[in-house]
């Protein structure tokens, strides 16, 4: 549901119907694939059962598989949506992943407002609407911690039974890339002490070498920096010496090949995973036509 083409700081929006006017495209496939995501969003609060999804399989990397029959770890049924699965394929720790749960927010306000303008179904709007707002209350509740250095920022899971994982990773929806999905403003003061937190030394997946500093993720090993958290930090800052930095990063990092990697070495960007990874590649592209449209003298330094 996020515009990959939203400009910096601005909402992401549904965006080929937002660009074109066009609204052919929520024909009925559509509409039903909207009230399935909203369905399972509601089957995936598991406020009266664990629902029917589980997964398990036979691996030798733990994150590859979910305990307790494949339902996860336990948590308190209390309006989130549980994410087994991190953006990274790496299973969830605590089941509610806080990132996805603001993402959520987002796609149910686009449904609102898609079914209210151009559907005229104003009881899937009202019920999207009523949604968000819902998950919305929930993430105030539950989605935040205190650090003893930054105050109180969001935390990357928990369990709503009082227990918080302290982290970041690169993936998207992750904390650091939270205003470039539309889920909270860059100006939020509890975002703001989250992102801090995030691009430091606190965050244990938040790396720094001779090759470069940035976050990673556990998805690809320690010491391992994602381009794709740099590329998140561009496109969630206002500071343009620090967009100027996260550019001459990317530049100097791609191992000679002209492609984003899925990650590399902190101390020797030659020491890379994927040749070519479209995720990072397709956001890079999408970094340097937005600094196009609104800094591009930041491209011609």
């Amino acid at each position: 549901m996020g515009d990959r083409f939203a400009l910096l700081h601005r909402p992401p929006r549904p965006g080929y119907w937002k660009a074109t006017g066009d609204p052919s495209c929520f024909d009925e496939a559509w509409q039903r694939a909207a009230a399935l995501i909203v369905r399972t969003f509601r089957e995936q609060q598991r406020l009266k059962d664990r629902g029917p999804y589980h997964f398990q399989r036979s691996s030798p990397v733990s994150t590859d598989s979910l305990p307790n029959d494949g339902y996860g770890n336990p948590c308190r049924p209390c309006g989130l949506i549980v994410s087994c699965f991190r953006p990274s394929d790496d299973a969830c720790i605590f089941p509610y992943l806080i990132p996805s749960n603001f993402f959520a927010v987002t796609a149910l306000e686009q449904l609102q407002e898609i079914h209210a303008t151009v559907l005229h179904n104003a009881a899937f709007a009202r019920q999207c609407g009523e949604f968000a707002a819902e998950l919305r209350a929930a993430l105030n509740q539950y989605g935040k911690a205190r650090h003893p250095k930054y105050g109180e920022i969001y935390a990357f899971e928990v369990d709503a039974y009082g227990s918080a994982l302290l982290m970041d990773d690169a993936g998207m929806p992750g904390l650091l890339a939270m205003p470039y999905l539309g889920s909270v403003p860059a100006t939020d003061p509890v975002y703001r002490n989250t992102r801090k937190f995030s691009l430091s030394l606190d965050n244990p997946f938040f790396y720094r070498g001779t090759a470069a500093e940035g976050l990673g993720s556990p998805h690809a090993g320690l010491g391992m920096i994602w381009p794709l958290g740099i590329i998140g930090r561009a496109l969630t800052s206002s500071d343009e010496t620090e967009i100027a930095a996260c550019l001459k990063t990317l530049k100097t990092t791609h191992a000679g090949t002209g492609f984003m990697h899925e990650g590399f070495d902190r101390n020797d960007a030659n020491k890379f995973t994927r040749k070519w990874f479209a995720w990072s590649n397709t956001l890079f592209g999408e970094l340097i036509l937005t600094l196009a449209a609104k800094r591009p003298h930041l491209l011609h330094p």
